[in-house]
């Protein structure tokens, strides 16, 4: 049985993907590719590639008609020309190469930022490593002493 937390974040997400369902509807219709679409802090978060930056901008200002001040959404959009538009897998994990990478196994006072920094030299790019493993995580604050966690190869 859910708890309440999730089943309060669950609604917390189909409340603000309501709210934001023209932003959506713009970032298929652009051929963004979604990466990662949850709640976070208790916004909507979502991450992305856009193809070109005016798809990009349309995206953000769909965003800013719906609202200006941004107060609960994050989005991290970036662009890249070789995106195939339509190519777009509802909020899967998307690898390019090979998708195997390897398994690191979670020690204490790992975060995913700090086993991002680890292998990517980036502790922003945790989220890749989230979206990889969210067969065994829920949240991307929430990993454990001797959990298995698959770091996507780049």
């Amino acid at each position: 049985m859910p708890t309440s937390t999730s089943s309060n974040t669950e609604q917390r997400l189909e409340e603000l993907k309501g709210k934001y369902a023209s932003v959506l509807n713009t970032i298929q219709q652009q051929g963004v590719r979604l990466a990662h679409l949850h709640v976070q802090d208790n916004k909507l978060f979502l991450q992305g590639t856009a193809p070109s930056q005016d798809a990009k901008n349309r995206v953000w200002d769909q965003i800013k008609l719906v609202n200006p001040n941004y107060d609960d959404i994050t989005a991290d959009l970036t662009v890249d020309p070789g995106a195939q538009p339509g190519a777009q897998q509802s909020a899967q994990p998307q690898h390019s190469g090979n998708p195997m990478g390897q398994i690191y196994e979670v020690k204490p006072g790992d975060t995913l930022s700090k086993i991002s920094k680890q292998f990517f030299g980036d502790a922003n790019r945790y989220m890749e490593i989230f979206n990889a493993n969210q067969d065994k995580l829920s949240d991307p604050n929430k990993i454990q002493v001797g959990q298995k966690l698959v770091i996507p190869a780049k």
